[in-house]
């Protein structure tokens, strides 16, 4: 008789065991060498965790006494024998990163979304992390956010890939204070401000923007910015080949593109049932030949300042700070069915900065660090004195720039985000790979529908692609 005759299948079951064992073991070690030293720190940072779990548990008061006796213990028929309640600790598991570990718990009776969240600072400190946070997962679970390192003041970098974005309705702003991802949302969002001091990093996080959204063929890009004279010089320069069109601070060229842009909104919204069978173009989603136009309006006071004075220029001038601001709050208020994405930049986003009109129907508003409160509630709305943590003043010194607080859709209060650096070398580069796809608009448009729409004026073969 053989081994296999005299035990049966259990050797072959025990080595096939053991095999899988040993190759759990080695992926998880060749993951641990692998892994960056921050992230090393947050693994065996999990292992603590897992290996205390039960202690700290009852420790915390995160148990529950079960009285009811098992399904062996009421087979047992000896009336003397004891039933000893037993004490049981909700189940967890853990994943690390960089920042910290996420701990998944299977809630039990008495144990629940509020049990956790009211020892959550007792478990930041056993831990040793900076915060812990508790949200609910799916039934009968919740997802403990343990931040070792905070967010908040970790540097983070956008590398482009050069490679079309997955979503295109949302715009990825940044990680939170837990390290949970924050984004906001373009689809049927009407615009955005940011706000923010000067060096806060407004223009880092709408470069950021357009290097995100430059390989996709379904998006295309306007820039009006009131630093500079010419484009070319200021903050965009770098996107440039990627941008359609493109002024600097002058009020009478960017009076011109707005009302380009403004008749490209009039002849889509035209058309729009015909050419694509619906009213809201968010239903079929952006595409190559009707793209999402994102318009971005960089130091937008320069735009909209009301001019003083009696003589001629001045009157001229403020005839056309007038009329920008008529000719944006048509495409913030009208654009968003027909793809027009528009989003403006100041550092204090009061009412003689962006009007009111305009500033108070944009969907999304977020802000970098600001000197008063005052400015804060301009920028954020007055629900901003009621959080006083997140009030963008309180986000001084260096370590807090490009750190802004925003609202963010489906959360109560505000939230403080970091937006990741992109470096200029980057931005040139994703924009130079998708010069090619740059197109206008409204000429993408003509071609939908014939030559019957406003002429075209040609994109000037400058190597820039752009008016």
């Amino acid at each position: 008789m053989n081994v296999q005759e005299v035990y049966g299948p259990g050797p072959l079951l025990v080595g096939v065991g053991f095999v899988l064992i040993t190759l759990w073991g080695v992926w998880r070690i060749v993951r641990y060498v692998r892994a960056d030293k921050e992230t090393r720190r947050s693994i065996r940072q999990a292992v603590r965790i897992r290996a205390g779990w039960r202690r700290l548990a009852r420790m915390a008061g995160l148990s529950v006494t079960d009285r009811t006796p098992t399904f062996l213990a009421s087979l047992n028929t000896n009336e003397r024998a004891e039933l000893k309640p037993r004490e049981l600790v909700p189940s967890i598991a853990t994943t690390a990163d960089r920042f910290g570990v996420i701990i998944r718990v299977k809630l039990l009776p008495k144990v629940g979304i509020d049990e956790l969240q009211a020892k959550a600072r007792f478990l930041a400190a056993a831990w040793g992390c900076v915060r812990v946070s508790v949200r609910p997962d799916k039934p009968g679970c919740a997802v403990l956010r343990a931040v070792r390192c905070d967010p908040l003041t970790t540097q983070t970098a956008f590398e482009p890939s050069g490679q079309p974005p997955d979503d295109l309705t949302q715009w990825p702003v940044g990680v939170d204070e837990y390290a949970e991802p924050v984004s906001i949302g373009v689809k049927d969002t009407s615009g955005a401000t940011v706000a923010g001091r000067a060096g806060g990093g407004k223009s880092v996080l709408l470069n950021g923007l357009i290097s995100r959204y430059a390989p996709s063929p379904a998006v295309q890009f306007a820039v009006a910015d009131g630093k500079v004279s010419h484009a070319s010089e200021g903050d965009y320069a770098d996107v440039l080949p990627r941008l359609f069109a493109h002024v600097g601070d002058d009020l009478e060229e960017a009076n011109d593109l707005f009302n380009r842009l403004v008749r490209l909104r009039r002849d889509r919204s035209s058309v729009i049932r015909r050419v694509l069978g619906v009213v809201n173009m968010w239903r079929i989603g952006p595409t190559p030949s009707w793209p999402l136009v994102v318009v971005v309006i960089d130091e937008a006071h320069t735009f909209f300042r009301d001019h003083k004075g009696s003589d001629a220029k001045t009157k001229k001038l403020a005839a056309l700070a007038a009329e920008n601001a008529r000719l944006v709050e048509d495409l913030v208020k009208k654009g968003r069915s027909v793809g027009i994405f528009t989003v403006l930049a100041t550092q204090k986003a009061t009412g003689d900065a962006i009007p009111t009109f305009i500033r108070d129907v944009c969907g999304a508003a977020l802000s970098f660090a600001q000197r008063t409160t005052e400015a804060s509630v301009a920028a954020l709305g007055e629900d901003i004195r009621n959080w006083p943590d997140a009030d963008p003043v309180a986000l001084q010194g260096a370590e807090y720039v490009g750190v802004a607080s925003m609202a963010v859709e489906g959360r109560e209060g505000f939230t403080r985000v970091r937006t990741p650096w992109v470096d200029e070398v980057s931005v040139a580069w994703v924009a130079g790979l998708t010069r090619h796809l740059t197109q206008d608009p409204a000429r993408l448009l003509a071609e939908l529908i014939g030559p019957s729409l406003h002429k075209v004026p040609d994109i000037a073969d400058d190597g820039s692609g752009a008016v």
